[in-house]
Order: structure tokens, then C-alpha cells, then sequence
């Protein structure tokens, strides 16, 4: 185990520090299917996948979002690489109206979302969430997607054997379910009909996607098929992630980062050892999305997703905000290997952990803090390293 103290960098100390966190080389690449602590993921939803890309995608990725008109990709995935989970976006919370997803004043043959517009407007109007003047909710700065009555059963059980035909005839291996959110004004400033303030708006909202989700799930399980949801912050509400991801996982957007600002240990339950172990619990996927093209970032985050993966974590750190692109950090191609042991954390609050061909420490405190790594390490450019001092958000990657 490593030893660590409370220190504080100063002049040419914290130069060399930050040179040594720095300094990477090129190394063989861990590849898809080597041992490693987390694994590729592709949250390829923002673009069709070139041939070329799929390719690619066979042999990095082990779990691959793709839009549900991607039939093709899926079985050209699944012929490349059997082992690939492959699953199909689909929203929760809203119907979208918008080219593409419709075709004139027709549903799209495949649909973003569970249920179509133009089916919902004629069949089941009464599945449109309504504002306290009883008009529909669009969410802002998304035209034409429309907030649904998640808290509804008869929609909750049509959305859930939608996607559930869905997945079994294309042969998805699962869905991916998004929106899974605590808060309507992530989308909207409007309160739901019948309530009076934002907590209950957003109550009636929380409940109804527990609900969504167990009918989802369980018709879901029931064809042998994966349900994971997006769920946002869901740290603040204990359990939550937990209970969500029990038919195959969940997803984090907002990894150990939210834009402009990392996540540590200053925030009490917004904490960073809060979020963290959600992918620490035992079960199913744990997909982790941190978005940014900042190697100080990325390696605080990759770090973080090693230190404190359950065993089926993948990770991903997209550089840009509309997911065209298949993404893949420097450091996802360091052959670290398995985890030889637990996470463990050191008395002033950074968390290391030991694996096949490496060690890793984490610093989510608000203090720099001095590292005795185990004996025979060395840093990405191969110097040897016998201490390190760790600033505060930040990580370092040691290799045998």
C-alpha cells in the first residue's frame, strides 16, 4: 500500500511535478480485447458510422450507443466482433416531432424515442405533459421535443414493449434509454399541471421514471434483452443508481467533469467519492462519459473510472458536443491490465489502486498532496518514480 501526506508545491517542486504528469509516450496500444480497468465505450449517436469507423469499432469498443436506424452498423458490428454489445438510443422522456423523426405528418419507420408524434397526437393526446396553463411542454433549446407523461402507466407499458419489439426484431442487444433526469428544468422552466412548485414538478417526474424503468426493464429482461438509462445526478438522490441500473447498467454524462469544472470532494453529496460509487457497486455496465479534449482532465477522469470500477466500466471522453465522432484517449492505450486489488483509500483523500502492470492515484481533495507509489514504477516516458506530488484534481499513471 502507498503512504500519503498533505504537502504544498512550491517554485521548481511544482514545475517538475507538473512536467512529470505531462510527459507521455507512445505505448502498445491494450486493445479491445485485452484485460484492462476499464473498458472502450462509443456513444456513436451523433452521425452515421462510416464503414471504415465500424471497422475500427469491432476492434476497440466493447460497448457501442448507436441510432436506431442503424441496422446495418449494428449486424456489421456483430459479424466483426460477436462480443460487442451493441445497443439502440431511445428516449424516455419526450416524442420528437422534428425531420427524421418524422416524414411529412407520418412517424419515422425508425424512431430517437419509444413512442412516435404523430401516433401519440392521434391515439393518446393525453400522453403530452401539460404546463399550469395547460399547454404542451417543448423542451428549450430542443425544437420540437415534447415532454411525455412518464408518471402515465398505459405509457409506460406501450414505450416499454415499443422498444422491447424493437430490440428483438433488429437484434439489438439491448437499449439505451436517455432522459432518465431528476430535474424538468434541465429542459424546461415550466411546471407540470397540477403542481405548484419546481420540487413537485420534478417529484412527479422522479417517480414516474422509476416506474418507466421497472416496466421497461422487466419486459426487457423478459426478451433477454439490456436496459440501460441515462441518469443524471443521480448522486444526489442514494440508491437511485443502483435501483436503475439493475436491468443491465446505467450511464454517467457527466463523469468526475461538468463543463468548466471538475468534480472532488468539496461538495459534500455532489461529491466526487459520491459519483464514484455508483461504478463501484456491483452489476451491470457503467458507462462513463466525460466531455473533454483536456489531457488534465482525461487522465483525472480515466483515473478515476480505474480506481473505482466495479469490473464493467467503460469510458469514454468525447471532444465534442455532438458525439460525430468515435473518441479514444491517449490513456486508454496504456496496457495497465486487471486490478490486483481494491481501491484504497489513503489518509488525506486521494484513492490508489494497484493493477497487472501498473498503479494509479487519484487527488480529488482541494490540497497537493506527496505519493509513495510501490517500489518499481515508472512514469509514461519510462523515468523511474520512487515519490510523486499529486495536485488537487488531478491523477497519475505509473507503469512496471
Amino acid at each position: 500500500m502507498s503512504t500519503c501526506r498533505a504537502a504544498v508545491l512550491r517554485g521548481a517542486l511544482a514545475a517538475a511535478a507538473v512536467a512529470l504528469l505531462a510527459c507521455l509516450v507512445s505505448l502498445p496500444v491494450a486493445g479491445a480485447n485485452s484485460p484492462g480497468p476499464v473498458c472502450g465505450l462509443w456513444y456513436g449517436i451523433g452521425d452515421t458510422p462510416t464503414p471504415e469507423e465500424i471497422e475500427l469499432a469491432a476492434e476497440r469498443y466493447q460497448v457501442v450507443v448507436l441510432n436506431a436506424w442503424e441496422t446495418d452498423a449494428l449486424h456489421r458490428l456483430h459479424t466483426l466482433n460477436p462480443d460487442t454489445t451493441v445497443l439502440v438510443y431511445k428516449d424516455l422522456s419526450s416524442t420528437r416531432s422534428y425531420p427524421g423523426a418524422v416524414t411529412g405528418d407520418t412517424d419515422a419507420d425508425h424512431l430517437p424515442t419509444g413512442i412516435g408524434y404523430y401516433a401519440a397526437q392521434r391515439d393518446h393526446p393525453e400522453w403530452f405533459a401539460l404546463d399550469t396553463h395547460g399547454a404542451r411542454i417543448e423542451w428549450d433549446g430542443y425544437p420540437q421535443h415534447w415532454q411525455m407523461t412518464v408518471w402515465n402507466p398505459d405509457y409506460q407499458r406501450a414505450w416499454a414493449a415499443a422498444v422491447t419489439d424493437e430490440a428483438v426484431r433488429a437484434g439489438w442487444d439491448g437499449v439505451f434509454a436517455d432522459n432518465d433526469f431528476a430535474h424538468l428544468d434541465f429542459y424546461s422552466s415550466a411546471l407540470l399541471a397540477g403542481t405548484t412548485t419546481p420540487d413537485a414538478t420534478d417529484q412527479t417526474i422522479r417517480d414516474g421514471l422509476d416506474d418507466l424503468i421497472t416496466t421497461a426493464g422487466t419486459h426487457l429482461a423478459a426478451a433477454d434483452k439490456l436496459l440501460v438509462p441515462n441518469i443524471s445526478e443521480a448522486r444526489l438522490f442514494p440508491g437511485r443508481w443502483q435501483s436503475h441500473a439493475r436491468y443491465g447498467g446505467a450511464m454517467e454524462e457527466n463523469f468526475a467533469y461538468f463543463p468548466g469544472q471538475l468534480l472532488t470532494d468539496q461538495g459534500g453529496t455532489s461529491s466526487w467519492t459520491a459519483q464514484t460509487s455508483q461504478p463501484a457497486t456491483p452489476g451491470g455496465l457503467a458507462l462513463l462519459v466525460t466531455r473533454s479534449s483536456n489531457l488534465q482532465v482525461q487522465r483525472y477522469a480515466f483515473a478515476s473510472a480505474a480506481i473505482r470500477s466495479g469490473g464493467r466500466t467503460c469510458w469514454t471522453a468525447p471532444t465534442t458536443e455532438d458525439y460525430s465522432q468515435p473518441e479514444w484517449s491517449i490513456y486508454q492505450d496504456v496496457p495497465f491490465g486487471a486490478a490486483t486489488g481494491p481501491a484504497m483509500r489513503e489518509p488525506f483523500g486521494a484513492w490508489t489502486r494497484s493493477f497487472d502492470n501498473g498503479w494509479m492515484a487519484v487527488n480529488p481533495t482541494g490540497t497537493a498532496l506527496f505519493l509513495e507509489p510501490p517500489a518499481g514504477l515508472r512514469l509514461l516516458d519510462g523515468t523511474p518514480v520512487d515519490s510523486v506530488t499529486l495536485q488537487a484534481g488531478d491523477a497519475v499513471l505509473l507503469v512496471r
